[in-house]
């Protein structure tokens, strides 16, 4: 997302139309306290794993999840990566609570079959990250990212926190970051901190099959919640989806209040999650595919789905190699990838139908010497979920690749990536032509990070960004029938998302275009002037977007222009439900869509340019 400039400029302006409110290196992983040392399975899942038991001492838990706060909250482009597993039971009690603050690379999440089975009594938390004048200034969650949170309860209590903390359960995110299987009771929800320097912007998030209570959405630009139940929801700036929740906000007023609702959703698969079973053996539940869903999985029962015992993974740890991994794939197996860095010379290769490839603790795999670090093949079922992925030094053609060509029908049963992030530059330099391409048909995205970075630990100056950090796309379509739920793509050099499948539906796209075109002439589609965030091609007959929204912030060279924010075929089936596009202090977008609507400029900076329907009806 944005860089500080950009974020502080902006700030102002929309908070004030739209708010209504009563990277370092990591040192050595700190030691942990010696009860949450001991529950660390480390013949399972390796040391960056630690497992709680409700008998362990608060104390002590609580200890050992501030050690890592501390150590990971301002690693934005650090290297360690950790998650916190809670068995079934209650954390915390009335007088001495839980306050979980959860940083950078870090997953927080229950072993229970259904998220009422682990109960935290206290909090879990997201603040503004300072960036300035050691720490007290420049507060904001525009970089709140990467982090996980999932399958457990939280019973909200504020015991010992300041006035201004005890009033809410604070989750200040941007993007990468995801909330699943959530069940909140006892307080409100806010997804944005406004204790820390008052009201402060936050970037995008991601709700899914989780009971919350009233929500105060904030300064959140752009979020998507799906399969929730909501006791009620305040606030909104840009773009704000939801899609079969119950308890959403009517969307008749759009775009004040700038809310789209989808009654049900239409194609959903959850998240895979761990849990122990009652002799406290770790399995693996995987949801079903379900279509014209509403509300949580889970509220009648176990999520519909099958389950996997654990010895049916091969659980891998940064060591193994991938011969290794290919040869438990090829034999069988369901993939693993425990917490840390991967260095990926050859593809991991996923081509048995129904294989589960899953992450924990945002483990994340780079390519090496121009590899595709994954590559899906056409049979239907396929999960990956869970897992970043970051472009290498040499320039790699795609860095996840689903099917070589259109495959047989997988309506019932899609290909599905969930929670899958990807990286190009940040804390390193990056190189990929495409980031992802999905050839196959029948493919469902729930939840995506495709991020160019704008920012990061490199050293260069933008000049140097945009002609070192190479992304030519960021997500190329050509199955039909694909759907994306949450599909955020970013700064990549020409198209953002090239969409040229039929039956495409996108629910919330978020798309800022790049920061660092040198001139007018790097920024050229011919002889038009930029590239479209979000491009069907011309060929598309049947397409549907909800809640698109594209941002311009040539920080470089405020003078570049881009024609438009969208470009799709003018036809009757190809339909764009409240789109919009907005100047964030440089640059323009003269139109929206199609030479309709504009111009988000310098004349109305922070101040969206919306279209409620194209083509107008």
């Amino acid at each position: 997302m944005r860089t500080q400039l950009g974020r502080v400029l902006a700030l102002g302006l929309a908070l004030t139309a739209t708010v209504a409110l009563t990277g370092t290196a990591d040192a050595a992983a700190p030691a942990a306290p010696r009860a949450a040392a001991a529950a660390a399975p480390a013949a399972l899942f390796g040391a960056n794993v630690t497992v709680f038991d409700p008998a362990m001492p608060v104390d002590d838990i609580q200890a050992a999840l501030d050690a890592t706060h501390a150590q990971l909250v301002d690693a934005e482009m650090g290297t360690t990566r950790r998650a916190f597993l809670f068995k079934p039971g209650v954390y915390g009690t009335a007088e001495n609570p839980l306050q979980i603050k959860v940083g950078y690379y870090t997953e927080i999440a229950g072993l229970g079959a259904a998220p009422t089975d682990v109960v935290i009594n206290g909090k879990v938390e997201v603040y503004n990250r300072c960036l300035t004048e050691g720490g007290a200034g420049n507060c904001l969650a525009l970089v709140n990212f990467w982090r996980t949170l999932s399958n457990l309860s939280i019973n909200i209590n504020t015991a010992g926190q300041d006035g201004c903390r005890s009033s809410a359960n604070f989750w200040a995110v941007s993007q990468a970051v995801s909330m699943r299987r959530l069940n909140i009771t006892g307080g409100g929800l806010s997804l944005m901190d406004y204790c820390t320097a008052g009201p402060q912007f936050a970037s995008g998030g991601f709700i899914a099959d989780s009971r919350l209570p009233a929500v105060t959405n904030g300064s959140q630009q752009q979020w998507l919640t799906r399969n929730t139940e909501v006791a009620g929801w305040s606030n909104g700036v840009w773009n704000q989806v939801f899609a079969g929740v119950v308890g959403a906000p009517d969307d008749a007023g759009f775009p004040n209040p700038p809310y789209t609702t989808l009654d049900r959703t239409p194609v959903s698969r959850e998240k895979p999650y761990l849990f122990t079973d009652a002799r406290g053996r770790y399995q693996v539940r995987v949801p079903s595919a379900q279509r014209n869903t509403r509300g949580v999985s889970w509220g009648a029962g176990l999520t519909p789905g099958r389950t996997l015992p654990l010895s049916d993974f091969f659980v891998a740890t940064p060591a193994s190699g991938v011969n290794e991994i290919n040869r438990a794939l090829r034999n069988g197996k369901h993939l693993l990838l425990t917490p840390g860095l991967y260095d990926i010379a050859k593809s991991i290769k996923v081509d048995r139908a129904n294989t589960v490839v899953l992450g924990i603790g945002h483990a994340t795999l780079t390519a090496v010497g121009g590899a595709t670090p994954v590559v899906v093949g056409d049979a239907p079922g396929i999960v990956v979920a869970g897992v970043t992925i970051d472009a290498g030094l040499v320039t790699s053609k795609h860095l996840l690749k689903v099917g070589t060509k259109k495959g047989k029908s997988k309506r019932d049963n899609p290909t599905t990536l969930s929670d899958v992030y990807f990286r190009v530059g940040g804390p390193h330099v990056g190189k990929v032509q495409v980031a992802l391409q999905i050839n196959s048909d029948d493919v469902l995205i729930d939840h995506t990070w495709v991020w160019r970075g704008d920012h990061g630990v490199e050293g260069f100056t933008d000049t140097q960004r945009w002609n070192t950090n190479i992304g030519r796309n960021g997500v190329v379509v050509n199955g039909d029938r694909v759907t994306a739920t949450g599909l955020f793509v970013e700064h990549f050099q020409q198209y953002n998302t090239i969409w040229n499948g039929e039956d495409g539906t996108v629910i919330l796209y978020q798309n800022e275009l790049p920061y660092d075109p040198p001139t007018q002439a790097d920024w050229m589609n011919g002889k038009v002037e930029g590239w479209a965030g979000y491009k069907v091609s011309n060929k598309v007959r049947r397409h549907t977007l909800w809640g698109g929204g594209v941002y311009v912030f040539n920080q470089n060279n405020p003078s570049i222009h881009t024609e438009n924010g969208f470009e799709v075929p003018t036809r009757s089936l190809v339909k764009l439900h409240h789109i919009m596009t907005v100047n964030l202090s440089a640059g323009t977008v003269d139109h929206v869509v199609n030479g309709v609507g504009g111009p988000a400029d310098s004349t109305n900076v922070g101040a969206p340019v919306y279209i409620a329907e194209y083509p107008t009806l």
